[in-house]
């Protein structure tokens, strides 16, 4: 039996859509090449033990202390040879080392330069603290949300020169500085899964507060006179060659539209040649925001969600050695702007107030050397350390004014 019904018929196919995304991704792997004029800056090449010094300045006090107060300290403080005492030892012009009364454990105190120190650096927070914490603020704005957690901020204070009890001591007043510190109870939804649910934010979440101009686009300002096309600076290293083939990616790289670190981004493609340039731009101004322009690389990282970075944020790094310069330095790779090291006074790179104090904590680790030095040769040689006034190391050619 034939059907009777009718064949119906096919409405016709829309026309296929064809996408077609253009990408001038250069495939930029360069081989690490060792800059030995940034080896050879002493607040640099003692990085690695100048935070785990200064956080044990602050614990030991002038009189001798039990190191049992402070042993156990070892893994907060991420001494590198784990061990408090052999640390504390290895510095004896910033520790002064005694027997205790009893059992003949050790004792330490802070030496007088120590302490004179930390008398500085309080004193020039409480000068220079809206310059300090403006630093911070510039931190969070660059967040998306205007919002930073806690555990987050907390980790970034020793970079900015801010103490390191900024947000437990209620004496320092952080409402005075403009932030806040909200819970759960604030509406807080942390994206932090390992921090206690606080964030830093802003008093009136920095609406009304007109965002900053960038360190790139005030160097284009001085340059140009307008923030039309901003450039990075570039620092080539001696004897670091590029391929023809990147120089031509990095001429065309420069004409890119620059993005902001203050401005939304969520128009860019996370593919594009302008987002890796908004990365480089963050990064630049993320470093020229502490102390010493630079960071221990693995530090960075828990910042790349706040911040809006790609995934492999980590890698510009590599692909743009002539901004950032990678210090490696007993198994720690230390990532350092080459800005404020190289373009002397041509830069809108303002010098860190808490720079000073931090070289005389290093002219201490200095002294240690020499008394260690002295000891095995067997020459006399008097503890205490009398630091100048000035700070300087001359034996750094190029450093931050």
């Amino acid at each position: 039996m034939q059907s009777v019904a009718k064949p119906r018929a096919l409405a016709p196919l829309p026309p296929l859509a064809v996408h077609l995304q253009s990408m001038s991704y250069v495939d930029v792997k360069m081989r690490w090449k060792k800059d030995a004029s940034f080896d050879a800056v002493p607040v640099l090449s003692h990085a690695r033990d100048l935070r785990p010094l200064a956080s044990l300045a602050r614990l030991l006090s002038p009189s001798p202390t039990p190191v049992s107060a402070v042993s156990k300290l070892g893994r907060s403080l991420e001494t590198p040879d784990r061990r408090v005492t052999s640390f504390l030892r290895r510095f004896p012009a910033a520790f002064v080392e005694s027997v205790g009364p009893q059992h003949n454990l050790p004792w330490f105190r802070l030496s007088d330069a120590t302490a004179r120190l930390l008398r500085e650096e309080r004193d020039v927070f409480a000068a220079r603290r809206a310059d300090i914490t403006g630093r911070l603020r510039r931190l969070v704005l660059m967040c998306p949300r205007r919002r930073l957690p806690l555990r987050v901020a907390q980790g970034m204070l020793w970079h900015l020169g801010i103490p390191e009890d900024y947000f437990k001591d209620p004496d320092h007043g952080i409402e005075q500085d403009g932030f806040r510190i909200l819970t759960s109870g604030d509406g807080v939804n942390c994206q932090d899964d390992d921090g206690d649910g606080r964030e830093l934010g802003l008093i009136g979440d920095g609406k009304d507060q007109e965002m900053p101009l960038s360190v790139l686009q005030t160097n284009a300002m001085r340059k140009f006179g307008s923030v039309a096309e901003v450039p990075v600076p570039l620092f080539p290293s001696k004897g670091l060659r590029l391929k023809q083939k990147i120089k031509d990616w990095l001429e065309g790289f420069q004409s890119l539209p620059y993005v902001s670190p203050y401005e939304d981004f969520s128009h860019i493609n996370r593919g594009s040649d302008v987002s890796e340039k908004r990365a480089v731009g963050v990064l630049h101004e993320l470093l020229s925001l502490f102390v010493t322009c630079s960071a221990e690389r693995r530090r960075l990282l828990c910042l790349r969600q706040h911040l809006g970075l790609p995934q492999k944020f980590d890698h510009v790094f590599e692909r743009h050695p002539h901004v950032f310069y990678l210090l490696l330095k007993e198994k720690t790779c230390f990532v350092v702007l080459k800005e404020a090291y190289m373009a002397g006074g041509d830069t809108a790179i303002g010098g860190h107030p808490m720079l000073g104090v931090r070289k005389k904590y290093v002219e201490l680790m200095e002294k240690s050397r020499e008394i260690i030095r002295c000891r095995r040769r067997g020459k006399p040689i008097e503890l205490e350390s009398n630091l100048s006034g000035s700070g300087d190391i001359e034996d750094c050619d190029e450093i931050l004014s």
